[in-house]
């Protein structure tokens, strides 16, 4: 009889501690509410497209800033895929604390071109997609300008772009960059009067390095001036304008 007193009081005992340990915790995050919101926005200090007041105020406008709201009510994911659809966010993530602090960390889209059309202009990031123009800070990028299609943007010139901004060479010596009909491409460079066209952006590592030896053999014994038109367009040979 002891023994079966024994067995019961310590399955009292156990089931007591389970549910001191799962229930109560629970139940008290249950009822915690979220009193702080951390935010951070990574490379802030180079660029400086979003700061902290804007993140809550897109919050704020999708209803969905979660200060002062119950933690059980309170969904992570949500509040991610909702920042992730702003144009100037490339990645968010979001955290929550047992103590109902919520902890929000922003990665910043970066600028490769900026792109100039009729119907109006828009920045193109790393990853090939689009950023309005309207941003807080100036960016130092290539413009191109001209009869740009949006699917050509973030395609072929985006990949020329980030092809420019890896090589310091080509990233100091492009400026600009001009589409004409059916996506031939002229470039206009930092230094020097020409017009180079490039042609169709097929192979254009190859056309930049024949244009890389142009300036290497050619530019130092004919000088700068020379000519007006550097054409690279076509296989394994320049053809050249005078001024």
């Amino acid at each position: 009889m002891k023994k079966i007193i024994f067995i019961i009081t310590a399955i009292l005992l156990v089931a007591y501690i389970v549910v001191v340990m799962f229930f109560f915790p629970q139940q008290k995050k249950a009822d915690t509410v979220c009193k702080e919101v951390e935010i951070i926005i990574t490379d802030s200090v180079e660029k400086h497209f979003l700061n902290k007041a804007d993140i809550v105020a897109y919050l704020k406008s999708r209803k969905i800033y979660p200060l002062n709201k119950k933690v059980k009510n309170i969904n992570a994911d949500s509040i991610e895929k909702v920042l992730i659809k702003n144009e100037i966010i490339e990645k968010a993530e979001v955290v929550q604390t047992l103590s109902g602090k919520i902890k929000i960390i922003v990665i910043q889209k970066m600028p490769v071109l900026r792109i100039f059309t009729n119907s109006g202009s828009y920045y193109v990031d790393t990853s090939g997609k689009t950023m309005p123009s309207n941003l807080e800070q100036a960016i130092r990028v290539p413009v191109a300008c001209g009869n740009i299609e949006k699917s050509f943007a973030v395609s072929k010139l985006y990949k020329f772009a980030l092809f420019l901004q890896n090589d310091d060479f080509w990233n100091n010596q492009i400026e600009q960059i001009y589409v004409r009909s059916e996506n031939e491409v002229e470039i206009v460079p930092r230094v020097g009067n020409q017009t180079i066209i490039l042609g169709s952006l097929d192979n254009f590592e190859k056309k930049l390095h024949k244009l890389r030896l142009f300036y290497k053999q050619v530019i130092p014994k004919m000088g700068w001036e020379k000519y007006s038109v550097i054409n690279l367009k076509y296989k394994n040979q320049i053809v050249c304008t005078k001024k």
